[in-house]
């Protein structure tokens, strides 16, 4: 089994990353470090900066992820900014702010950052989706309000652990999955 660091202080998304990435047979190892994060236009922006400051303190192969919550009547908002809206306003912000707005389309980005043989890669997966009327069920962050397409009406977190099916983090993580493999193997 191939082993990859995964620099994260958040236990949700370590464990997430570590039960999709194990059906690729890569096994995760956690390193709970917090870093500095810039505040961005986008999502690889703020991922790429975070890597070239983690190279020097982390060895290498390693990957870091952001996430950002698009919705789109907004404008985007809170998309790259999404870690400080949920810390300032959290969801219930959020549905302030929809309030009596009909359009209520939603993409949920994620994009994971690596390094390996000293070169930085971005992978990013996106998942389709809405926000709902009011926060349901109790994951973490935006997952209560979040409904994604086509599963039933369900916010991601009314979905419990088949979140990982569909989610914007199994995207990217898949992605980066895949084209490690390729390249392990090739070496």
């Amino acid at each position: 089994m191939d082993e990859l660091k995964f620099v994260t202080s958040n236990p949700h998304k370590f464990r997430e990353a570590e039960t999709i990435l194990e059906e690729y047979g890569i096994e995760v190892k956690w390193v709970n470090l917090k870093y500095p994060e810039l505040q961005a236009d986008t999502l690889e922006e703020v991922v790429l900066h975070s890597l070239r400051w983690l190279k020097k303190k982390i060895e290498e192969p390693f990957f870091i992820e952001d996430a950002g919550l698009f919705i789109h009547s907004l404008k985007g908002f809170p998309g790259p900014y999404s870690s400080y809206v949920f810390r300032t306003i959290g969801n219930e912000g959020i549905l302030r702010l929809m309030k009596g707005i009909k359009e209520r389309e939603a993409t949920f980005r994620s994009v994971i950052g690596l390094v390996i043989e000293d070169k930085l890669y971005t992978f990013r997966g996106e998942t389709q989706g809405y926000i709902a009327d009011s926060a349901r069920g109790t994951l973490w962050g935006f997952d209560p309000i979040f409904i994604p397409k086509d599963m039933g009406g369900l916010t991601y977190a009314e979905l419990g652990m088949r979140k990982n099916l569909v989610s914007h983090r199994r995207k990217s993580l898949e992605l980066m999955a895949s084209w490690f493999s390729r390249k392990v193997k090739k070496a």
